[in-house]
């Protein structure tokens, strides 16, 4: 029998690998010892687990920046051909077993262009010290989300910029607060305070000393400049470290938690009567509006990463915060406010900024509502990177050709068009910018024989269809058919809220955006355990967990349930002899006796097969297809 397709699964790519790995009941465990306030003496242990290390390496591997080596030369290939067993003890050797202790080594950095002219230093850390900072960020992680606010939103689990845009729209709106104070800290990602740091890791109850070293150690990791040069940092966290996100949120928790702490979670608040909406947020009207006699300056923040707004309801109040926040940064975080980046905007009057949006009020009816567009400098950058796009279509250069740089122009607009669809005037905005790039691609694709363009091509995929089916915008390639997306055809959407009851780390937070895995768990585990031959990578163990979760635990030949680990069998569908990798589409799980007929070439042994197995039509042509694979002929 065929494997029956199940019901589709709801699905969090990070929470799926932790279940592969079995290491989400030990995340769960950690976030709510921290919710009620526990120290943390001894995590080591469970950052160089087997389990968490091997699932260190496949988080990273589904990360494309993996490939992008550091100060050695070395990337996650180099990694995935080591056996599993020398994976982790190659990284508890690097954590514990130098006489020295934990020494990264130096962090290779790259200027990133910005739009205004300027660079971003970039530091690009080697391959194996990704490795072990992805190890402790998944430990640390859960302990810091239960002490975390509600109102940061950046790389955070389950959290995104369409929450932030939408908890923007809710406060703007609704709440009516139309005096905003844009913040800009100068350089902070190079001015985190290292022992401000350290001291705020304790404060959340981590006090494991080695760990503190280990994180220590990174913070000071020597940085390899462009001109070959070698510099020992004494403050800051270089973006592109895998644990960078997590420590610039844990050095700004607290001014998240301080400006809550002025109004909207307020002592005198909780006086009053709090209720509980549908979204699990909590209703505090009824001691805001009693705050509101008090004279209290009422102010709200939202923040992602180091990018946050306040809030407030008049501009006295705006100005007040500005105030009283920039000193408070420079006090207790060390930080500097930039006086010329930094300033109060009223929006019924202008836009302000966030996140790559240009917002304000206006008013509709008797009502005011949002108006936001993609920000101006955006638009300029979209438009600038479409075009230059268009005319590699045009003149692939050496290596590309016409189709390949087409699916690249058609990753932008699709990229683009997700980002940036929650704003209300983006199909203005994009009708905008598709002026500009058509003119651009019909000169560039126009010949003296005619056009490489056409109204027609192959047929379009499911999602194609869905995204733009309907629109008469659509070109193709005419050689090879392929679709030109077209940058105007967009379907405005509305911000989704985040949901406070969804959390990555409790089984009743995870219901509504992932569901456990269907199939055996238990065996999957001891597939996970099972102890590997020599020549068998890391790779290799990854991706037959994968494949047994793809299959629905099941033999891709015959559709029956695996039972033990003695019937799973990893077959390579080109074989390693002839040059077939460990890669995933390269491996398949098959039983024992399925795996012995694809490689036999004696016929007595393949009658002797078939006659136990009783392979229907079906069964066989899958069969014959593995077999052809492998360079052998196919069953009668």
């Amino acid at each position: 029998m065929p494997i029956e397709k199940a019901n589709k699964k709801l699905c969090v790519e990070d929470l799926r690998h932790a279940e592969y790995y079995g290491m989400q009941k030990t995340f769960d465990t950690l976030y709510a010892r921290s919710q009620t306030g526990e120290i943390f003496e001894d995590l080591m242990g469970t950052i160089l687990s087997r389990e968490n290390i091997l699932l260190a390496y496949r988080n990273i591997k589904a990360n494309t920046g993996s490939r992008t080596p550091g100060t050695d030369n070395l990337s996650i290939e180099d990694i995935g051909y080591l056996t599993p067993e020398a994976v982790v003890e190659k990284v508890r050797f690097i954590v514990l077993g130098s006489r020295h202790g934990y020494r990264p080594k130096a962090v290779r950095r790259k200027d990133i262009p910005k739009p205004n002219g300027s660079t971003r230093p970039l530091g690009i850390p080697c391959i194996w010290d990704r490795l072990v900072q992805q190890c402790i960020k998944q430990v640390m992680e859960p302990i810091c989300e239960s002490k975390f606010s509600n109102n940061s939103y950046g790389f955070r689990p389950g959290r995104s910029v369409e929450y932030a845009i939408a908890s923007t729209y809710r406060l703007m709106q609704r709440s009516k607060l139309h005096y905003i104070v844009e913040f800009d800290i100068k350089g902070f990602f190079d001015n985190v305070d290292h022992s401000k740091l350290i001291k705020q890791i304790w404060a959340l109850g981590i006090h494991d000393k080695r760990l503190i070293y280990v994180l220590k150690q990174v913070l000071k990791a020597p940085i390899k400049m462009p001109d070959g040069t070698t510099v020992r940092p004494t403050k800051g966290t270089p973006q592109g470290g895998i644990i960078s996100p997590l420590l610039a949120n844990i050095v700004l928790n607290e001014l998240d938690h301080w400006v809550e702490s002025q109004w909207q979670n307020n002592p005198v608040v909780y006086k009053y009567k709090v209720g509980i909406n549908k979204n699990g947020t909590e209703i505090k009207s009824s001691g805001f509006n009693a705050m509101r006699s008090t004279g209290l300056k009422e102010l709200y923040i939202i923040r992602y990463a180091d990018d946050f707004r306040i809030f407030c309801r008049t501009k006295t109040d705006a100005e007040n915060a500005r105030i009283a926040i920039t000193k408070w940064l420079a006090e207790r975080l060390r930080l500097e406010v930039s006086p010329e980046k930094t300033r109060t905007v009223n929006v019924k009057r202008r836009y302000t900024e966030f996140l790559g949006f240009k917002i304000k009020v206006q008013q509709k009816g008797e009502k005011q509502a949002v108006k936001s567009h993609i920000s101006d400098k955006q638009l300029q950058r979209k438009k600038a990177v479409l075009i230059e796009q268009v005319r590699r279509i045009a003149n692939p250069p050496t290596g590309s050709t016409e189709t390949v740089e087409t699916k690249r122009y058609n990753t932008m607009v699709l990229g683009m068009q997700n980002y940036y669809r929650i704003a209300t005037q983006i199909c203005k905005d994009c009708s905008t910018l598709n002026r500009s790039v058509m003119t651009v691609l019909t000169n560039r694709l126009s010949t003296q024989i005619g056009s490489r363009m056409a109204k027609k091509g192959r047929e379009l995929t499911e999602t194609e269809r869905k995204l733009y089916g309907k629109t008469k915008m659509m070109r193709y390639l005419t050689e090879s058919g392929e679709p030109i997306y077209p940058i105007g055809s967009v379907y405005p959407k509305l911000p989704m809220s985040r949901t406070r009851s969804i959390c990555f780390y409790t089984a009743n937070g995870r219901a509504e955006l992932h569901d456990n895995l269907q199939i055996n768990t238990k065996l999957l585990l001891r597939l996970m355990r099972q102890p590997l031959q020599s020549w068998q990578s890391t790779e290799y163990a990854d991706n037959r967990i994968s494949l047994f979760s793809a299959q629905w635990g099941k033999c891709a030949v015959t559709g029956k349930e695996f039972e033990c680990l003695e019937d799973i069998h990893c077959h390579h569908r080109k074989p390693r002899k002839q040059g077939g990798s460990d890669g995933y589409k390269n491996l398949i799980l098959v039983l024992e006796p399925i795996h012995r007929l694809i490689h036999s070439t004696e016929e007595d042994t393949i009658r002797a097969i078939l006659e136990t197995l009783s392979l229907d039509t079906v069964q066989i042509r899958k069969l014959n297809a593995l077999r052809n694979a492998a360079y052998l002929k196919s069953i009668a």
